[in-house]
């Protein structure tokens, strides 16, 4: 996906892309806070600096930060990212149900619904793209194949 960029710098650039694009939001907001946007753009070329000089350490944090994790980090990061997907679900519901008991404004209610419906579509995806099937598993030998055998 990102194989243009070297691997230490692929979690660095996509913290400095995300934080830009929200120190832009802030910039495009205006009126009082405009401020923010220059303290979000500072935060975030700290973070990015900090992930940066994290990669070069010879830890697990610093394999995840610099891309190049083993198999047993990628499954941790996977774990740490079911976890993220699962406490998302519960803040969007509660998010609902508050919005809709305090009868606020219609917009709301619909961005926690649009948040819990995302979730959801993409749990559903995350199953088809990763699950796999003993269905399709013919000789028992643990190889799941994508086409079934005929015989």
């Amino acid at each position: 996906m990102m194989g243009w960029i070297t691997a230490r710098l692929r979690v660095p650039v996509l913290w400095a892309i995300g934080g830009t694009m929200l120190a832009t939001a802030w910039a495009i907001h205006g009126g009082r806070l405009w401020w923010l946007s220059i303290f979000t753009e500072v935060a975030v070329l700290g973070r990015v600096l900090g992930v940066y000089l994290w990669g070069r350490e010879d830890t697990d944090e610093g394999a995840l930060a610099a891309s190049r994790a083993d198999e047993r980090q990628r499954e941790l990061a996977l774990r740490a990212w079911s976890v993220v997907g699962k406490v998302t679900i519960v803040v969007a519901l509660v998010g609902l149900c508050v919005t809709i008991a305090l009868r606020t404004p219609a917009a709301w209610p619909c961005a926690f619904a649009i948040m819990l419906g995302t979730s959801g579509l993409s749990f559903l995806f995350g199953l088809s793209a990763y699950g796999n099937s003993s269905a399709a598993d013919d000789d028992n030998s643990g190889y799941v194949s994508r086409y079934p055998v005929t015989r």
